[in-house]
């Protein structure tokens, strides 16, 4: 589940920024805080069905793309097409299986000065403001590598 913390500053987060609270809304950060399953719009939506059952998709979507720009929420590709989402509040990066989809999340001390040196490269190569990065890295994870007789 959610650790109160993390809920608590990510509320005060969009607070401080003038977003009102709405049940909708704590639920849904709770959800996505408390699971990192890496959930697609109808993975949350059942997830949260028996304390929101009428919540509309359109909702969930709106709700995503608040947290989205509110940096609290980044959002993963899907290889159909689609997006999963995933909290944000301790930042890290990706592993994600070429062959089933599944996404790892990699917590590592160093990504923070990972991260600045990709946007400080990025500046100097393109002249570009950088305002974000996302990282994240492919292969096949280790059930896909067994199932195809794959050595490491």
């Amino acid at each position: 589940m959610a650790t109160n913390t993390q809920l608590d500053q990510s509320l005060k987060q969009l607070k401080k920024r003038g977003v009102r609270i709405t049940p909708q809304r704590e639920i849904i950060l709770t959800y996505l805080i408390g699971h990192h399953n890496h959930p697609s719009v109808e993975t949350i939506r059942d997830g949260i069905d028996d304390k929101l059952p009428n919540l509309s998709v359109a909702t969930i979507y709106n709700t995503l793309k608040l947290f989205v720009n509110n940096g609290l929420v980044i959002e993963l590709p899907n290889k159909d097409g689609g997006l999963r989402y995933d909290f944000f509040g301790v930042p890290h990066y990706h592993a994600i299986c070429e062959n089933c989809g599944k996404i790892f999340d990699v917590f590592d001390d160093e990504y923070p000065d990972i991260v600045k040196h990709v946007q400080e490269v990025a500046h100097e190569k393109t002249g570009m403001t950088v305002t974000g990065a996302q990282l994240e890295v492919t292969g096949i994870c280790p059930d896909c590598a067994k199932k195809m007789h794959l050595k490491k």
